[in-house]
Order: structure tokens, then C-alpha cells, then sequence
């Protein structure tokens, strides 16, 4: 299809803006010609997205493309990490498969670390071995985050063999070391590491940035680092890149990178550098055959109405109009349901904790944070048993392995914030067991059940309701468009916040409490871990 665009254009390779007649042949920008007119539009390369689990989407790949593109989104940068922990690498072949069924760029990595610890049950596992074979395949371009830092500090011969498996193809190291500094970080990264989007300080980010390293500005649904981090911009742009790492439903139907770009335009940074860490600078790093509006290029670009409002009127990928004025013209596609589920329902004493000390070892949440602080509190004791403290909102919280029929590990929360009823989840990171925290032993059974009885979603239960977001697909994605997966997340959002939970994304935050390798105090299926010091801690002291 032969046709032309004529905008203002902004080109982030020459760093400048003029007026432009731009022609499009099937698919490539075939030329681009400076008129004298006057438009009163602009065309910009589309934006990608640094790093994302799309899976915490809920969504499939085509229905979360369906979505971000109109916001101006072309592609991504995707692990695939929750579904591999749950599937494997045929896991990671369902979402290559469902993604190619759209025009969008989903450029997908090999997980390095499945599973994320030997501190918990997952449902695979991906040794050297698979790294190599999926690593060889033209559609997986990176090895994805490294998060056994612990492993490559010291040496684990099996990860420092899958970074070497990377080197051999030619293909970039995604890292994850969140608060790491000095000489260990200098060990993480030596090896060969070019990336970190888990940094929650400037003076961490900064270090990692005169290393050498990429940092990525994240602004997710949970994690939140924009307000700390963009000040980075300015004195190095060109190692700047933004992402979302995860993102629910409901933000994602208001928002993607697009976000990041107008928050951080709307601060005055220079336009040049904001829009190059939305797409030139992710190119550049992981070398992308996507455009940027230069002759020859892939005609992937967006037209906005202004400098100021930012407002995406049309996005293009390949040439194809794929969004305009906020309507999507990617159609929904339909996948089969595969999961990994096998445990059976719960009893409320599976919930109870014998009283062992007078005080307890309480995770503490930080809203909207992934890192967590770990609190000593006085154990409240009924009848023998550490119950929850309502008044002082500690309360329970419980990790169900879904693999096999095991006791649950219980321990304590605090900042959740529920005064009655429980909320449950198994889009719980990474290996995505059942996590629940509630008031009492009756409600948290009561919302781990649902959760066993739809084999996979996020829920709530109190004494007297009962409501579940059923998530088929290995547990933790649906084949439910994004408006209507939307639409049963904020009302569960909304009951939660009504039950007394003061967190933005309470559901969001849940998920990340079994998260090992993220600091400081977290909880696997298998027991209370300290993340800084990896290994297990006691709950009572």
C-alpha cells in the first residue's frame, strides 16, 4: 500500500523538528521530503516498552498489544518469566505463537532464571540447556533478567554458563539487582550484565550509571520509580531507557509509555532525550529492526496533535494503521487454555500458626515498592495460636503451593490494611502460588478455594461474599478481552480498598510479597525468607 503522511516530524536521530512529507510502501518509509506547509500535527517514532512481563497483564500477548497501541506503543521488550515458571519453555513458545497473530513487536527473551530460587516450588524449570535452544532461535533476542545475582557474585557455574550461552549468540544480558553497590555490584555486572530496572535510589542508579550500565526508569502498577530516577535523564540520556515491568489491566486500558513520556515532558526535561529513552535508545541497545522515521526504515511511527497535550491520534506498525482517536483496530484472538494446576482444596486450620514467641518477624509493605522492610512486633495469641492483629493491622498472609498438595507457609503482614475478609492471588511472583492475607482463618480459606476451584485468578471472600477474576490460562491469564478483565479487576479493587486497604494496588502489591529476590523479608510457599541475607528466617523471635 502506497501513501503519504505530511507532519511536523521529529526526528530523534538528527535531534530536530520540521515540516515533512513522509511516503510509505508497503510497510517502509520509502522517502521523506522537508515542504514548506505549515501542519499542525506531529509524527514521532512509536514507543517501546524496555521491559514487561506481559502476563501480569492478565492478558495475552495479542489482547495486551490490542490495548498499547493506543497509546502510541509499537513493541516491547517481554519476558516471559511468570509463564515459564509456570509451563516452562513451552510456555514461552504459547506466547512467541500468540503474539505473531498481531501487527505489533513483541521481541521476546530467554528467562534466566527459572526458577527464580531454589527457595520455593515452580512449576518448571529452564537449565543451560533450554537457554541454548531457545536462545538459538531468531525470535528471542536477549537473555532475560538475571535475577540470581547471589549466583553470579559468586560464581554458580550453571548461571555464569547460561551468560555465556548469551555471549556465544550474541545477545544482550538483562539484569536485576536491586540495592546492590560496589565491589558486589561491579562482580554482577563484570560479567557481562548491560542492564537494571529494579534500582529504588538515586544514589544506586547513579553508581550503576557511571559503571557503564543502562538503568530503566520503571512506572508500573506496583513499583513506581519515576519521581526518584528521572533526574538521571538529564546528565545521562543516553542510557535512559523507560519501562513498565508490570502492568495491570486496568492501568494498562489508561496508560502505557505514552505516561511516562508526558510526566516527564510535563517536568521540563528536553524533548530529544525523553522521547529517545521511549524508543531510539531501546533500539539502539537491543538492536531492533524497528523505525525511526529515517528512509528505508520500518514505517512504525505516531502522530500526536501537540507538543503540549502529547494526545496520540494514529499509530502505525509495518505501515498498517493499527489505532486512531483511542480505538484499536487490532482485533481480539482467541488461545487455548494450558495450565499447571494441581492441589486441592484448603482447610481453615491449613491457616493456623502455633504460637511460638512473644513477638513476631512482620513483612512490612511499601506502597508502591516491590522492596519490603522487615518489623518486629508483639505476636497476638488466642488460645495458643498467632492470630491476626486487626487493631494494628498485622495480619495474616499465606503462601499455597498449587504444584502439589502441601501445607501452606503462614506468617505475618503489615500495611495490607483489610479489617475483615481476605484477598488471594496466584499471579504471585514468580513461580505464581496462591498468596493470600486477610483478618481471619475462615476468610483466607474461603478466597484460596475460589482460587483452586477456577484453577488460577485473583479473589476475595468474606463472610458472607465470595468473588473471583477466573485467570485459565497457566493460572494467570485469560482469554477475556482487556475491557472486561478490566471491569472484574477494579471491582475487586474496589471491594478491597472498601474492606480497609489503603494500598494503590492492593492486589498488585500482594503479588510481589513471594517475590524472594527482591529485599528485604518475603514469603515462599516453603517459609519466611530474608531476602538480603537469602535464606530462611524464623517468624517468631
Amino acid at each position: 500500500m502506497l501513501f503519504s503522511v505530511k507532519s511536523n516530524l521529529i526526528d530523534l536521530v538528527a535531534r530536530e523538528i520540521y515540516p515533512a512529507e513522509v511516503t510509505i510502501n508497503h510497510g517502509k518509509i520509502t522517502s521523506i521530503k522537508r515542504i514548506d506547509e505549515t501542519p499542525e500535527t506531529y509524527i514521532l517514532p512509536g514507543f517501546i516498552d524496555a521491559h514487561v512481563h506481559v502476563e501480569s497483564s492478565m492478558l495475552l500477548p495479542s489482547e495486551f498489544a490490542r490495548i498499547a497501541v493506543k497509546h502510541g506503543s509499537v513493541g516491547t521488550i517481554s519476558d516471559p518469566h511468570e509463564i515459564a515458571n509456570v509451563l516452562g519453555v513451552p510456555g514461552v513458545e504459547y506466547m512467541i505463537d500468540n503474539a505473531k497473530q498481531v501487527p505489533f513487536h513483541f521481541y521476546f527473551g530467554a528467562p534466566s532464571c527459572v526458577p527464580a530460587t531454589n527457595f520455593e516450588t515452580a512449576g518448571a524449570v529452564i537449565d543451560s540447556r533450554d537457554i541454548d535452544h531457545l536462545l538459538s532461535r531468531e525470535d528471542i533476542i536477549y537473555l532475560a533478567e538475571m535475577m540470581n545475582f547471589p549466583g553470579v557474585i559468586y560464581k554458580d557455574p550453571e548461571v555464569l554458563k547460561k551468560i555465556e550461552i548469551a555471549k556465544k549468540y550474541k545477545k544482550p544480558v538483562d539484569g536485576h539487582a536491586p540495592g546492590l553497590m560496589g565491589e558486589n555490584m561491579e562482580a554482577y555486572f563484570s560479567a557481562g550484565i548491560t542492564t537494571d530496572h529494579e534500582c529504588f535510589s538515586y544514589p544506586e542508579a547513579l553508581e550503576k550509571l557511571k559503571f557503564g550500565v543502562s538503568v530503566l526508569i520503571r512506572e508500573g502498577s506496583a513499583a513506581k520509580n519515576f519521581d526518584t530516577l528521572i533526574p538521571l535523564l538529564k546528565e545521562y540520556p543516553e542510557k535512559i531507557m523507560f519501562c513498565c515491568d508490570d502492568k495491570h489491566p486496568d492501568d494498562l486500558i489508561e496508560s502505557h509509555i505514552n505516561y511516562h513520556v508526558k510526566r516527564a515532558l510535563d517536568l521540563g526535561y528536553d524533548l530529544f532525550d525523553v522521547l529517545r529513552a521511549a524508543s531510539y535508545n531501546v533500539i539502539k541497545h537491543y538492536q531492533l529492526p524497528v523505525g525511526l522515521l529515517q528512509p528505508g526504515d520500518n514505517a512504525d511511527f505516531i502522530q500526536i496533535d501537540n507538543l503540549e497535550n502529547f494526545k496520540i491520534l494514529k499509530t502505525y506498525i509495518s505501515g498498517q494503521l493499527v489505532a486512531e482517536n483511542n480505538q484499536s483496530y487490532i482485533q481480539s484472538v482467541s488461545a487455548p487454555e494450558i495450565n499447571n494446576f494441581h492441589c486441592s482444596p484448603k482447610e481453615p486450620a491449613d491457616f493456623q500458626l502455633k504460637s511460638s514467641g512473644s513477638h513476631i518477624r512482620v513483612i512490612e509493605v511499601l506502597d508502591r515498592q516491590l522492596i519490603t522492610n522487615e518489623v518486629h512486633l508483639p505476636t497476638l495469641v488466642v488460645n495458643g495460636y498467632a492470630e491476626s492483629d486487626i487493631e494494628n493491622d498485622i495480619l495474616k498472609i499465606a503462601v499455597v503451593n498449587r504444584y502439589r498438595d502441601e501445607k501452606p507457609a503462614v506468617a505475618f503482614i503489615k500495611n495490607i490494611g483489610l479489617k475483615s475478609g481476605a484477598i488471594a492471588s496466584c499471579v504471585a511472583h514468580d513461580s505464581h502460588n496462591i498468596v493470600v492475607a486477610g483478618t481471619n482463618d475462615d476468610d483466607m480459606c474461603k478466597a484460596v478455594n475460589a482460587i483452586i476451584k477456577a484453577q488460577g485468578g485473583i479473589s476475595l471472600a468474606t463472610k458472607d461474599e465470595e468473588m473471583v477474576l477466573e485467570l485459565p490460562i497457566a493460572g494467570i491469564m485469560t482469554n477475556l478481552n482487556a475491557e472486561e478483565v478490566a471491569a472484574q479487576y477494579i471491582k475487586l479493587d474496589q471491594y478491597a480498598k472498601e474492606l480497609g486497604s489503603t494500598l494503590k494496588a492492593p492486589y498488585m502489591s500482594l503479588s510481589f510479597m513471594a517475590l524472594l529476590v527482591i529485599p528485604e523479608l518475603k514469603l515462599s510457599d516453603k517459609g519466611l525468607f530474608n531476602g538480603k541475607e537469602f535464606q530462611f528466617t524464623d517468624v517468631f523471635i
